[in-house]
């Protein structure tokens, strides 16, 4: 019964075994290692296609295995053999069809480690294999796609973190997907539209889809245009835990956008511009064009550019013209087009030829602009360039241009011609009495009348200030006749220009100073002939005004040796050619009181010069300061040494200041160090100064004075008498001494002259100044000058000036003349 009741429990449990493994489908199996035989339930044989209850071999179960997966199925087992777990997937062919098997099982040892049992399980994994082989295909596929596609793809989380790019986003980016992952996707977003960013990132935390166009900037600073559609990606509690970003590269439709836009600006640009096809049909004009042409589009497009012709090219303009397009594809050169009001202006015009990808015309874009303003600008330039801007007439540089020009045919033809320089009288104090705009009113009005004196084939020019030129061609071949002509038309211009003036109301009267210069075969330039004519214009002006002189030969030779004389002078006080002479200054006994220094050019060919030969050339120069310096170092040094002998020291020494350098302002300071530097006494020193000196500033003159007089050095008014001071300026001024001008003394003798020796004297002791002859050169000069009160003398009677040395000789001699007389 207990067997019964054993087996019937049993038999229930296999059962209720059964009947698991058939819900589960996963059948068993017992494998006797020992015996290598093996029984499987109902349900593994159904799975492996085997007879119930009947056993079977390891070598028959492996001969159902596939056979590139037996080798997996023995590596296994060893492996379990050594006490590993045993757990294969394989293929098997059951019932003539391949499956997909999955065996487990667990081995019993005994004690000493020999195995002896294998229970395990099987179970029929096809379907879960083939949907996996079917999910790996499908995410290769996918793998590919992504791998592969043109464009990027892009997955963040909620907080922007990019947690999937594919291969073409790390392009697009340019940043390795290894460094893009796990960046933020603010790290790219261009910072100018970082706030639109935030904003899309919100939405796609709200699960808002987004398509926009977005520019970023890769890590190198370019930037990149894209076109982005976004959708939200949820997570498995339903709430969007990210975004997935579809990315498009338009960065060549942007640029393109951009050239088109350009384009479209560039069309409408100031310049005119017009498209044609191959025909030359106007297909379209901008708004420049209407406006520049006058012609609207309306009326433009469907006509051909030659609406706009002028008439003033011929055929063979326009030949040239396309010849050059067809053989360069372009053609830009100067046009004059008529505008639709019928008004010709010139504008400068390019045309382009439009080819397509084989090379053939398609279209022509033409340009124009109006250079209507340029042309007049060009000319004001040419006038500025050419032509007084005061009078219109030719300027210097024109009439030597046209000098030039009338030389070279003159040398061809063998005609003579003149060149007439004009200069006007007193034009300066015309300036300085009534402003320099009548003086401007006067000019006008000699320019009108010399060009209405003139031939037309004559050429008039104004140089510049009040000099004017004449140029006189085609005077025939006879020299003699054609200084003659030039002499008439110089008569005339000298008559036309005499006449009166009304200048703003008032009457004018002028006259002009000509020199006249011919010229002929004989090579000259034109800078020669205008110096010609300049010079003789001089000897007009030297020879009283108002007449004409031709230009003498001789004249040259004068000046050639005054500019010879003027080139030497500028090494001669560097050189030591200077020399200072002195002329003794006498009491009434005779005794030399002073001297007067006079500089001396002591010259290398010509011997001694004296100033009145140089002086002035010195100034003329810009040579004055140095001149000056010299000749008060010099003296200085004289009136120290001097001091150093009891026979000189009590002299004085007087240096004529010249008005040039009395007009530096170094003056002052000049004088303080070379009596410094000379250590000599300040009250021997005697500047002598003329009154056009003293008037030429009179504030200045007197602020220098009393400068000077605070360091004790005195001072003459040289040449007393012949000047303009008034009585009221000379008593404002720190003087010491007048001297009287040779001029007057001259004169003296004469019956005239007793009641102006008497007022120069009484003039002097009003001022409380000392008096002083200069020029005598007569002992009746001197008694006379004494008789009236003078008592100091300079001139040829008392000694020749000469150097240092000879003062005393030259005293001693005068004493004794006295001494006899008396």
């Amino acid at each position: 019964m207990k067997v019964a009741e054993r087996t019937a429990e049993v038999r229930a449990r296999e059962v209720d075994l059964e009947r698991a493994e058939a819900i589960a489908q996963v059948g068993s199996w017992d494998f006797d290692v020992q015996a290598n035989r093996a029984t499987a339930s109902a349900v593994a044989c159904r799975i492996t296609g085997g007879l119930p209850d009947t056993p079977f071999s390891l070598k028959h179960f492996l001969e159902q295995v596939h056979p590139e997966d037996r080798a997996t199925i023995e590596a296994a087992w060893q492996a379990a053999l050594r006490g590993e777990t045993y757990d294969v997937e394989h293929r098997s062919l059951v019932d003539g069809r391949l499956r997909w098997l999955r065996q487990r099982a667990v081995l019993h040892f005994d004690p000493s480690g020999k195995p002896l049992r294998a229970l395990g399980s099987v179970e029929d994994i096809t379907e879960r294999k083939l949907a996996q082989e079917a999910l790996h295909r499908s995410e290769a596929r996918l793998r590919q796609i992504l791998d592969t596609a043109n464009e990027g793809i892009w997955t963040i989380d909620i907080e922007g973190r990019t947690t999937f790019a594919n291969p073409r986003m790390a392009e697009l980016l340019g940043c390795p997907i290894d460094r893009l992952v796990g960046r933020s996707f603010f790290d790219f977003v261009d910072p100018d539209i970082r706030g639109i960013a935030e904003q899309n990132l919100a939405k796609r935390r709200a699960g808002i889809a987004e398509r926009h166009e977005f520019r970023f900037k890769r890590p190198d600073g370019s930037h990149l245009w894209t076109l982005v559609s976004t959708n939200p990606l949820y997570g498995e509690d339903g709430e969007v835990n990210g975004a997935l970003a579809m990315i498009t590269d338009i960065s060549a439709r942007k640029e393109a956008e951009a050239e088109l836009r350009i384009a479209a600006i560039a069309f409408e640009a100031q310049e005119g511009m017009l498209v044609t096809d191959t025909n030359e049909r106007i297909l379209r004009v901008n708004k420049a064009f209407a406006r520049i042409t006058g012609y609207p589009p309306e009326e433009a497009v469907g006509k051909t550019p030659r609406l706009l012709g002028s008439g003033r090219h011929g055929t063979d303009f326009f030949t040239e013209m396309w010849k050059h397009i067809l053989e360069h594809g372009y053609w830009e050169g100067e046009i004059w087009n008529r505008r639709k009001s019928g008004e010709i202006f010139p504008d400068w015009m390019t045309i382009t030829a439009v080819k397509d990808a084989l090379g053939r015309m398609t279209h022509y874009v033409g340009t124009l602009t109006d250079i209507s303003q340029r042309k007049k600008d060009e000319e004001a330039i040419r006038r500025l360039a050419f032509y007084d801007p005061l009078t219109g007439l030719a300027n210097r540089r024109l009439m030597l241009d046209r000098l030039n020009q009338t030389l070279a045919a003159s040398a061809r033809s063998g005609q003579d011609g003149a060149m007439i320089f004009i200069d006007l009288d007193n034009f300066k104090k015309l300036n300085d009495t009534r402003g320099h705009h009548i003086g401007d009113l006067l000019l006008e009005e000699v320019a009108r009348r010399l060009t209405e004196t003139v031939r037309k084939s004559d050429s008039v020019a104004r140089l510049g200030g009040d000099e004017f030129v004449v140029l006189l061609q085609d005077l025939g071949d006879d020299p003699a006749q054609a200084a003659a002509l030039a002499e008439a038309v110089g008569e005339k211009v000298i008559a036309a220009l005499g006449m009166p003036y009304m200048l703003a109301g008032a009457e004018h009267s002028s006259s002009p100073s000509l020199g006249i210069a011919m010229f002929n075969r004989e090579p000259h330039t034109a800078e020669e002939i205008l110096k010609h004519a300049d010079l003789a214009m001089y000897q007009a002006k030297a020879a009283g005004r108002n007449r004409l002189r031709f230009y003498d030969p001789e004249m040259q030779a004068s000046v050639d040796q005054r500019g010879t004389l003027e080139r030497e002078l500028r090494h001669a006080i560097g050189e030591g050619q200077l020399v200072l002479y002195y002329q003794s200054q006498v009491d009434t006994q005779g005794r030399v009181n002073g001297a007067e220094a006079l500089v001396r050019w002591r010259h290398p060919q010509r011997g001694l010069i004296p100033p009145a030969q140089f002086i002035g050339s010195a100034e003329s120069l810009g040579l004055a300061l140095p001149l000056g310096r010299w000749v008060l170092a010099s003296a200085c040094a004289q009136l120290a040494e001097w001091a150093r002998r009891p026979e000189s020291a009590g002299l004085n020494l007087a240096v004529n200041i010249s008005g040039a350098y009395f007009r530096r302002p170094e003056l002052v300071e000049d004088i303080s160090r070379a009596l410094d530097e000379s250590g000599a006494n300040p009250r021997r020193l005697r500047l002598e100064l003329a009154e056009a000196t003293l008037l030429d500033d009179p504030e200045d003159s007197l602020a220098k004075m009393i400068a000077l007089k605070e360091t004790g050095v005195g001072f003459t008014l040289d040449n007393f008498g012949s000047g303009y001071c008034s009585l009221s300026y000379l008593k404002r001024l720190p003087l010491d001494q007048l001297k009287i001008a040779p001029a007057f003394v001259r004169e003296v003798l004469e019956d005239s002259a007793d009641a102006t020796a008497d007022s120069f004297v009484a003039l002097a002791e009003s001022l409380g100044l000392a008096i002083m002859a200069e020029g005598v050169e007569t002992e009746a000069q001197r008694d006379y000058l004494a008789h009236h009160g003078c008592r100091t003398f300079q001139g040829f009677l008392f000694g020749l000036p000469g150097p240092a040395d000879a003062l005393f000789t030259a005293g001693a001699q005068a004493s004794s003349r006295r001494d006899d007389a008396a």
